[in-house]
């Protein structure tokens, strides 16, 4: 099968390529691509004008909720989701139900990926067993099952002891071990930040402390041992400041942050909007420009989603009982693009955010469209504005606070090898 995709806007982070012309895939693989590209009989002609072609996305931050959340989401409905978003090489997050800490469950998320996934997972486990944060995993075995990564997100390890091993213990496997930054004995019975809306809400809040006291050790250590750390949604002015301290020194980290977080502020929960109730909370516009600021200087190096779905069950509760987390697999693209439209961002540097930063980290190949690759490729549609409703949720669960917003920026293709999915 041949497909000729004509006149789209081309871009790939990979080799920094950036031009309107023609992509031409035969047999699943790239075959060329140039400014025009004519006489090639037997193709599937898409005509791509007005529309930008690259590589699927990579999250590196992803729940998937299986094995033991099923009526949240599962592997088969959360890869629906990323594919409709254009995300098509996901690494899911082990705080299951039992958590991924064994090769075993590794194993099993592999198997249950490769009978029923829409896009290529890659499990990440547990740092430590049970995500108890007493005893470490072992960490060899869960690389050889297939993890490409280490953490106990949801949790902070706050044994320092525990951690600093776990650092030094990654380096012998080249695991990338990823911290949730948040001290439990600060953050405890918190539901939003700690500020105005606390405030008027009657909610205990969050402080700034509990996530600039978690990434600042976690850097010391990093600093201490060499270890491969990456920093988990990052959500503060404060943790920039010490981001932008470890940069200067030339401590080993990458850190990511999250849409929500330089998209929306803490009065997205005034009401007492339990689908903007998420982990760690939406800040102020101040954190928000920070986010975007750090962004733009490279500081933060990846966007992921923290895809996080809960059902009804967990959402539609009183504010202080609900489970904190949002949606965020088929809206990670149109949102990030709002940095490319604000000026923040360029295209390339906006999509090396969302592809070849997570890959590196993650230690894999990321989608390209260098000649002969697999073709894993989506074609956007910049201008597209619609109504993000709860049909057009592929997710199980519809926990998202841009429910019936508009949205800008929309996916209109995925191309999967031979596979051709029409999307809208």
């Amino acid at each position: 099968m041949r497909i000729l995709i004509k006149k789209a806007r081309i871009l790939d982070p990979s080799q920094d390529l950036d031009f309107v012309g023609d992509l031409l895939i035969e047999e699943g693989k790239i075959k060329g691509f140039d400014k025009r590209i004519e006489g090639v009989e037997g193709c599937k002609i898409i005509d791509a004008e007005g529309l930008w072609c690259f590589p699927g996305l990579v999250d590196m931050h992803v729940h998937l909720r299986e094995p033991g959340e099923e009526w949240k989401e599962d592997i088969e409905t959360g890869t629906r989701a990323a594919l409709c978003g254009g995300v098509l090489r996901i690494a899911c997050m082990p705080n299951t139900k039992p958590p991924i800490d064994s090769p075993e469950l590794v194993k099993f998320v592999l198997e249950k990926a490769r009978e029923k996934a829409s896009v290529k997972v890659y499990p990440i486990a547990c740092i430590t067993k049970g995500q108890k944060g007493e005893e470490l995993t072992e960490f060899g075995r869960l690389k050889e099952a297939g993890a490409v990564g280490v953490s106990d997100d949801g949790k902070w390890v706050p044994n320092s002891e525990i951690m600093r091993r776990a650092l030094l213990y990654a380096r012998q496997f080249d695991l990338p071990v990823i911290s949730h930054c948040e001290d439990p004995a600060l953050s405890k019975g918190g539901s939003i930040n700690l500020g105005k809306m606390s405030a008027k809400l009657g909610l205990k809040g969050i402080p700034a402390s509990a996530e600039v006291v978690a990434v600042f050790r976690d850097l010391f250590l990093a600093r201490e041992t060499g270890g491969p750390l990456h920093l988990a949604h990052i959500s503060l002015k404060d943790s920039i400041k010490v981001l932008k301290w470890a940069k200067e020194e030339g401590i080993p980290f990458t850190a990511e942050t999250c849409p929500h977080y330089f998209t929306l502020t803490e009065k997205e929960v005034d009401g007492y909007n339990t689908f903007a109730k998420v982990n760690p909370p939406l800040r102020t516009e101040e954190d928000v420009e920070a986010i975007k600021e750090a962004l733009k200087e490279g500081i933060l190096e990846v966007i992921a989603s923290d895809h996080a779905p809960h059902s009804p069950l967990e959402k539609e509760v009183e504010f202080e009982l609900a489970s904190p987390g949002m949606i965020g697999l088929q809206t990670l693209l149109p949102l990030s693009y709002k940095l490319v439209e604000e000026g923040v961002l360029s295209p390339i540097k906006c999509l090396k955010c969302l592809i070849t930063n997570p890959a590196r980290i993650l230690r894999i190949e990321p989608p390209s469209v260098k000649i002969g690759k697999n073709a894993e490729l989506i074609l956007f549609d910049p201008r597209e504005e619609y109504i993000f409703t709860q049909e057009l949720i592929k997710s199980k669960s519809y926990n998202t606070p841009f429910l019936n917003k508009k949205l800008k920026g929309r996916v209109k293709k995925v191309i999967l090898c031979n596979f051709l999915h029409t999307l809208c």
